[in-house]
């Protein structure tokens, strides 16, 4: 099959006037549809978006590539466009981008177009062949420069098939790589061609092994991997490392493979690669040494989060529909719980809630220390959540979120200290390390750490406490912006805590003060999620996909005051989500003062507005105690891009 077979000239249109990245997709999706590739142009063009999200297919050299799978495609194709000014398509070299090609592929798993579409991704790499493409005037010449390439390349193939066994006697290094993008069809191939070619002319030989999504290329023997001196590990993606143990290995990303394989190469030749120790983890392959500190935790940090997301909103859900099932009049102090089936939905959503924080700290220590870690970041989790000290029963304090994100990393960095003095014990010892020594050192470390943690936080719990009964209702507004503040504060942490058991133990008074303080503590508990779920609606750019489709939910989890489905936002980003949520909390409590809201129950969030005073009042104080921590999210938090 040649490339031609997927490339038709009506699927070409040459110097066509395109004003941005939108309307040059809109241009080769619009051929897709006249050549009869598509069933659904809308449904491929939110794949093609989908992989733009990801990361720009600009691939530089004023190239773009954008592409996709999807079930839209009824049969794979390929269409071109040139745009001689360029437009902005953000490049990885930030030139602009003249000529596009966009590949459809069906949502198979596996099928023969792959190696037409890699064959032609290797050709763009010419930089040559590319200008004369820019410059085509025809579709037929457009066609036409395709085909001499390709009968160029197909020649060039079979004489470096026929010499590859000679070049390799001559190496003074044996290379090989693997290659691998997220879907698996532009960078792969794109990044493998880079290092073959570059090999090629500093006089080396290297076979690269591309893990395309119909499955691997060229794939690596044991062999060929036993005898390897380096392999330049170029990967995008999850990829199985095991095999590599042993071995000098160079960990990088396709995009330095495409731009940089000279200094890939020299690398490995001038012996600067590193022995890899595999864990029995399947790994991605990235090059952390390069990365900064800040960038190795973050990526901790998103690794916990990421896991504790399904629990707080499933769990979320559930307890907001036992709200919505129960009967407040029953209990106001037992509401969500007074009836059988809203206790059963409370009952299962909480169990929920609580896997939150020992999932968070677990997956923490997890990416740090790999599986060994898992089991002391789950316990320090637990024991966040818990509490424990060195007090007698009863005297627990729990810390929280804060506390469990403290117990995560405590528990990774834990395990990876007993991984280092344990290296000097006897092999014999091998096989008990992960089973025995790592969890019981570390869970009993961990549970001394938190032992130790817990008071402290539990400390300035009780300081706040007492601040907040010296205030009493003297500055109302004051006490409003103050307990407002504190529940965006940790979310269900002590600060948070400390804030709702002064709102109840003024609601035990009876009066009109103590129902002004518990209006103002739960509409600053509303706030965080709520604010949440509008800043990812107005400021997408300042969200990932995957907060941008969880950020809606947070709108129930807001009006069933659960403050925690902030959490994993506030997690992900601390020093810009907090603060951003202290004001918008602490400008909904103050109005609720100034407006002089009332309740009487201590929960229970939209379903308990009947029984709000003032209730009008208390949706503006709401909406803008909302609106505040949005617009402050939409100032401090940085582009995703960034």
């Amino acid at each position: 099959m040649k490339i031609t077979d997927l490339l038709k000239k009506e699927g070409i249109n040459l110097n066509v006037n395109a004003e941005d990245q939108n309307a040059a997709i809109d241009a080769l999706i619009e051929l897709h549809e006249k050549v009869g590739n598509l069933s659904n142009v809308s449904g491929f063009k939110k794949a093609i978006l989908a992989r733009e999200e990801k990361g720009s297919t600009a691939i530089g050299m004023g190239i773009a590539v954008p592409h996709g799978k999807s079930d839209a495609v009824t049969k794979a194709g390929v269409t071109a466009i040139t745009i001689p000014g360029g437009i902005d398509y953000k490049s990885l070299d930030g030139a602009p981008s003249k000529l596009f090609f966009m590949i459809a592929a069906p949502d198979t798993a596996a099928d023969t177009h792959l190696e037409v579409l890699s064959k032609l991704m290797t050709l763009l790499m010419d930089s040559k062949f590319a200008a004369k493409l820019i410059d085509a005037k025809t579709p037929e010449e457009f066609l036409s420069i395709i085909d001499e390439k390709e009968a160029e390349k197909d020649k060039e193939a079979a004489a470096k098939k026929a010499a590859a066994a000679a070049a390799a006697k001559s190496a003074p290094k044996k290379l090989l790589g693997v290659t691998a993008c997220p879907t698996g069809i532009a960078h792969t191939f794109m990044a493998a061609e880079a290092l073959e070619l570059k090999a090629k002319d500093m006089g080396l030989n290297i076979k690269v092994e591309k893990d395309g999504s119909a499955g691997a290329k060229d794939p690596l023997t044991s062999a060929e991997i036993a005898d390897a001196d380096v392999i330049i590990i170029a990967c995008d993606k999850n990829i199985d490392m095991g095999r590599f143990d042993g071995k000098n290995v160079i960990i990088t990303s396709t995009k330095e493979a495409i731009h940089n394989p000279e200094a890939l190469i020299n690398k490995a030749i001038n012996g600067e690669a590193t022995t890899y120790h595999h864990t029995g983890q399947i790994s991605k392959a990235d090059d952390s040494s390069n990365e900064s500190v800040g960038r190795r935790l973050y990526k901790h940090l998103m690794n916990g989060v990421s896991h504790m997301l399904p629990f707080v909103i499933g769990g979320g859900i559930l307890i907001a529909i036992a709200f919505l099932l129960d009967d407040y009049s029953i209990d106001p102090s037992n509401f969500g719980s007074n009836t059988p089936v809203a206790a059963w939905f409370k009952s299962i959503g909480g169990t929920a809630f609580g896997f939150m924080l020992p999932i968070l700290a677990g997956f923490i220590a997890q990416s740090i220390a790999d599986r060994p870690g898992l089991a002391v970041g789950f316990v320090g989790g637990a024991l966040a959540s818990s509490g424990a000290t060195f007090a007698a029963p009863g005297g627990d304090v729990p810390s929280a979120f804060l506390g469990a994100l403290v117990a995560g990393f405590a528990a990774g960095y834990v395990v990876l200290f007993l991984e280092k003095i344990c290296d000097k014990l006897p092999q014999a010892l091998e096989g008990i390390k992960p089973v025995l020594i790592y969890p019981l050192c570390g869970i009993l470390v961990i549970g001394l750490v938190m032992c130790a943690i817990n008071p402290v936080v539990g400390a300035i719990n009780a300081w706040i406490t007492g601040i907040l009964n010296g205030m009493g209702t003297g500055s109302m507004v004051i006490l409003g912006i103050l307990l407002g503040a504190m529940m965006a504060t940790d979310m269900g942490g002590p600060l948070n805590k400390a804030a709702y058991a002064f709102g109840l133990a003024n609601l035990a008074n009876q009066n009109e003060a103590g129902y002004m303080i518990m209006a103002a503590i739960m509409v600053g508990g509303m706030v965080p999620p709520i604010a949440i779920a509008f800043a990812t609606i107005f400021f997408k750019n300042k969200f990932t996909p995957a907060e941008r489709k969880s950020g809606p939910v947070n709108f129930i989890m807001g009006l069933c005051f659960i403050t925690e489905g902030a959490i994993p936002f506030a997690a992900a980003d601390p020093l810009r989500v907090i603060p951003s949520l202290m004001v918008g909390s602490g400008v909904a409590g103050a109005l609720s003062m100034v407006f002089k809201c009332t309740l009487m129950a201590p929960h229970g969030g939209i379903f308990v507005f009947p029984v709000v005073g003032n209730v009008v009042m208390y949706l503006v104080a709401l909406l803008a105690g909302s609106a505040a921590g949005c617009l402050m999210l939409g100032l401090l938090k940085k582009k995703v891009d960034d």
